[in-house]
């Protein structure tokens, strides 16, 4: 690897499923340089200004003065002997600077003493093989940040448990309570398919009348902060006049991961939908400028990877109820094409196969710094994707 590996950034999310903080991550060996360019990027200016970002800790990031008290370096629990020295003088220096300071914690070494470290980040796994009460202990002044957390169980436990941030890799994984596809959600999918097929207002009309949940849901998302209207669209009509077909067709493809018996909870499984939508779109122009309707495809392909997980059916049934596009077809039910092997970059960093998702960057001809602002950017816009009132 060299000076153009990629850092890959993933949303926390908080005790209320709302994106709470934010992980940056590098492939193993990969070159560090690139976090002082996260740590430098206006970008970070459209974050929540609260929200920690939890940094691999680095001598080569010179740029955490401009992240101030939203920094935190983490440092492994175990090193390489010709690094144990570097490290522990880059501790101490974060430490005499009154950085934020966080350990990688391992199941091979003794858990620290609680209050020396602000954050202690810790695998699920491990996590449950504690003693009772250890991480209750430990977050009386220390935040836990619990990772690998591959299991809905696994999350649910470790709420119970005093972690107050967490990965979401168990938003991949479909949920056992989730063993039927939502009628709401097939008609949604019913609603799409006419919009492909450029159906009148009328005709989609009748199916927001068949269920009332989808209009409710759809006013409270085009409401929301991600889209700021100048003043609040109270009806599908009004929807469609002011956004157009286009837009609307995207913020349908977001809501069927609306939750409407939910109220004002995030639904972490729609940011993370949205977000995907986003790099792709924002990407799509290094890849195949021949492409028809290039954003709107990429932001489709994106959207669309998470509905195997929602419904709890196979893409490959998913993708033959609907009119898509061949490349879209393709790039869903196989990976298949350049939008399809962007897809296995964001399926790989979710899978923390870091260095497959590097390798297919490389492959694809994107660089770090493009990857990086097209994560900044995605993740600021989808972090604003909260319900309205």
């Amino acid at each position: 690897m060299n000076h153009s590996d990629p850092v890959f950034v993933q949303p926390l999310l908080g005790t209320d499923d709302a994106w709470s903080g934010y992980q940056a991550e590098l492939a193993p060996g990969a070159n560090d340089k690139i976090l002082a360019r996260l740590c430098a990027s206006p970008q970070l200016d459209e974050f929540d200004q609260r929200l920690p970002w939890l940094l691999p800790a680095s001598s080569k990031c010179t740029e955490l003065a401009r992240l101030g008290e939203r920094s935190v370096s983490v440092f492994p629990a175990q090193t390489a002997l010709e690094n144990e020295d570097s490290l522990k003088q880059l501790e101490a220096e974060r430490r005499r600077g009154k950085c934020k300071v966080g350990l990688m914690a391992s199941a091979n070494a003794k858990l620290p003493a609680t209050g020396t470290w602000d954050y202690l980040l810790i695998g699920a796994s491990h996590a449950r093989c504690l003693p009772p009460f250890t991480l209750h202990g430990m977050a009386s002044r220390t935040t836990i940040v619990a990772t690998d957390v591959h299991s809905h169980s696994d999350r649910e436990w470790l709420l119970g448990n005093a972690c107050a941030l967490s990965t979401s890799e168990f938003l991949l994984t479909r949920s056992a309570s989730n063993s039927k596809a939502d009628i709401t959600r097939l008609k949604l999918l019913k609603l799409l398919t006419l919009i492909e097929g450029d159906a009148d207002t009328g005709a989609l009309e009748t199916v927001f009348r068949e269920e009332a949940k989808l209009s409710y849901s759809l006013l409270r998302l085009v409401n929301s902060a991600a889209l700021a209207p100048r003043s609040p669209i109270t009806s599908f009509t009004q929807a469609i006049n002011l956004l157009g077909r286009r837009q609307l067709q995207r913020w349908l493809q977001l809501l069927v991961y609306s939750d409407p018996n939910n109220g004002q909870h995030p639904t972490p499984l729609l940011q993370k939908a949205a977000s995907r939508g986003r790099i792709l779109e924002l990407l799509v122009g290094r890849l195949d400028p021949t492409l028809e309707n290039p954003e709107d495809t990429a932001f489709m392909i994106g959207t669309f990877s998470l509905l195997d997980v929602l419904l709890n059916m196979s893409m490959s049934d998913i993708v033959h109820q609907l009119p898509l596009p061949p490349v879209v077809h393709e790039a869903l039910a196989a990976h298949d094409g350049a939008l399809g092997q962007l897809l296995g970059v964001l399926d790989a960093a979710d899978k923390h196969e870091l260095s497959l998702a590097a390798t297919l960057l490389e492959k694809l001809g994107i660089g770090a710094d493009t990857y990086l602002d097209a994560q900044l950017n995605a993740y600021s816009w989808a972090a604003k994707i909260r319900p309205a009132a």
